[in-house]
C-alpha cells in the first residue's frame, strides 16, 4: 500500500504524468509483482467499471452542459447575474459568484465553470482595475458552488461508488451551495469595500429590467427546479434525468432560443467526447487502483485507524476532513472521490453519520482542494488563463479559504443543513 501511494505521489508531483495514467502506473507493484493479482483481473476491473447504469448520468450531464453552453444560455445567465449583483461593491466579482450558482444547474463541474468564467470575466475585471490575484481567487473559489449544486458530477460519482441514492445527494447539495454563495459574496463585499472596487452598474436595476432578463433565461433557470421536481415525485432516476436533460437542452437550443446550429451542435459533441473520455479514463483506472488498495486491506487499515476515535464521532469526522483536505492539495477531486470514498465512508457510517451528509461535505472539501497548492487543478486553470502568478493567487486566497473552512465546519456539525431538503422531498 505504501509503495502504491509513493508511486502515485511521485508521478503527480515530480513527473507531472496525467492523472489517469498515474493511477494506472501506481498499480504496477500490485499486479506485476504479486502472485494473487494477475493482469487479467486489472482488465476485468476496467471493463466492469464501465457497466454501471448509474454511471451513465455522468456522460449525459456533461453532454447536456455542453449543449446548453452552445445554445445561448450562458450569455443570458451572465446578463441576469450582472443585473442581480452588478450594483454592489466589487460588482464583477459578485457577478462571478452568482453566475457560478446559476451555472451549477448546467455544467456540474468546477473546472469547466472556472475556465469559462476566467475567459469571460477575467479580462474585463483586469480592465476595471481588479488585482489579478483577487480576480483569480474569486473565480476559483466560486466554482466550488457549481460542483455542489445539482447536477454535480462529483455527487453522482460519490453515489456510484458508495451505492447511496444519487437523488438524495443532489438534493443535499442545494442548501450548502446557496450558503456558499452567500458566504463568498460576503467576503467579496468586505474586500471590495477595502480595496475601493466600484460597482459595475451605476444603480440598482428596475423591476422591469430584471423581469425582462429573467424571462430571457427562464428556461435555464427552471432546469434545476425541473430536476428537483422529477426526483421528488419519482418521475426519473438520476441517470434517466441525464437523458431527459439532453433532450431538454436540444429543444431549448433549437426550438426556443433558435441559436443552436449544426456547427454548434458538432462543437458541443466534440467537447463532450473529450470531457467524457477524460472522466471515464480516470474512472476505469481508479477502479483498478481501488481494487488493488482493497486487496491490500487498506480500507480495513484506515477503518482501524479511525476506530481509535470510537465514541467521538465528530473527532472521526474531523480526521476524515483533514485527510480529504490534504489529499485535495495533491489530487483532483474526481480522483479523491473515487479512491477515498471506499476507504473513509465506512468508518463514518459506523459512527452514525448519514452517507448523504458525509458525501456532500466530502465533495465540497475535495473540490476546494483544487484551489490549494501544490497540485490545485482549478488554481492552475484560472491562473493560466488570466496569467496570474501562483504566489499572488495564494496571497489573495486566504480570506476565501478561511470562509470556506467556517462553512464546511458548520455543514459538518449541523447535518440538517445538508439533509433538510432530502428528508423533506424524498
Amino acid at each position: 500500500m505504501l509503495t502504491t501511494v509513493a508511486i502515485l505521489f511521485f508521478l503527480f508531483l515530480f513527473i507531472n504524468v496525467p492523472v489517469a495514467f498515474a493511477l494506472a502506473l501506481a498499480t504496477i507493484p500490485a499486479f506485476l509483482f504479486t502472485d494473487y493479482m494477475p493482469m487479467t483481473v486489472a482488465i476485468q476491473r476496467m471493463y466492469g467499471a464501465t457497466l454501471s447504469f448509474p454511471l451513465l448520468a455522468v456522460p449525459f450531464f456533461i453532454l447536456a452542459g455542453n449543449l446548453m453552453n452552445t445554445s445561448g444560455i450562458t450569455e443570458r445567465l451572465l446578463r441576469f447575474a450582472r443585473l442581480l449583483t452588478g450594483w454592489m461593491a466589487g460588482g464583477l466579482a459578485q457577478v462571478s459568484i452568482v453566475l457560478s450558482a446559476l451555472m451549477g444547474g448546467i455544467s456540474g463541474a468546477a473546472v469547466a465553470d472556472a475556465a469559462m468564467e476566467a475567459r469571460i470575466l477575467g479580462p474585463t475585471m483586469a480592465e476595471r482595475g481588479y488585482d489579478k490575484g483577487f480576480t483569480a481567487a474569486v473565480i476559483a473559489f466560486s466554482s466550488v458552488i457549481t460542483a455542489t449544486i445539482p447536477p454535480s458530477i462529483g455527487l453522482i460519482l460519490f453515489g456510484f461508488i458508495s451505492e447511496v441514492s444519487i437523488g438524495r445527494l443532489l438534493l443535499g447539495g442545494v442548501v450548502p451551495g446557496l450558503l456558499m454563495m452567500a458566504t463568498l459574496m460576503t467576503v467579496t463585499s468586505i474586500i471590495a469595500h477595502k480595496r475601493g472596487y466600484k460597482p459595475e452598474l451605476p444603480a440598482r436595476p428596475t423591476f422591469r429590467e430584471l423581469a425582462v432578463s429573467f424571462r430571457q433565461c427562464f428556461w435555464a433557470l427552471v432546469f434545476p427546479v425541473f430536476l428537483l421536481v422529477g426526483f421528488r415525485f419519482g418521475f426519473f432516476t438520476a441517470t434517466e434525468a441525464g437523458a431527459v436533460v439532453v433532450v431538454y437542452a436540444l429543444v431549448i437550443g433549437v426550438v426556443v432560443y433558435r441559436e443552436m446550429t449544426v456547427r454548434s451542435l458538432i462543437e458541443a459533441l466534440n467537447h463532450s467526447v473529450v470531457d467524457i473520455g477524460m472522466v471515464m479514463l480516470i474512472i476505469i483506472m481508479a477502479a483498478v487502483l481501488g481494487h488493488a488498495i482493497t486487496i491490500e486491506q487498506a480500507p480495513a487499515a484506515s477503518t482501524g485507524f479511525l476506530t481509535e476515535f470510537a465514541g467521538h464521532p465528530y473527532l472521526t469526522l474531523l480526521a476524515v476532513l483533514l485527510i480529504l483536505f490534504v489529499a485535495g492539495m495533491v489530487m483532483e477531486a474526481t480522483v479523491n472521490v473515487l479512491l477515498l470514498t471506499p476507504l473513509l465512508l465506512p468508518a463514518l457510517v459506523a459512527q452514525g453519520f448519514d452517507p448523504v451528509h458525509v458525501g456532500v461535505v466530502m465533495i465540497i472539501i475535495a473540490t476546494s482542494g483544487g484551489n490549494t497548492p501544490p497540485v490545485g487543478v482549478i488554481m492552475y486553470t484560472v491562473c493560466g488563463i488570466i496569467k496570474c502568478s501562483f504566489a499572488e493567487f495564494v496571497r489573495w486566497s486566504w480570506p476565501f479559504i478561511l470562509a470556506m473552512a467556517i462553512l464546511i465546519t458548520a455543514l459538518a456539525l449541523v447535518p440538517d443543513l445538508v439533509l433538510f431538503l432530502p428528508d423533506q422531498l424524498m
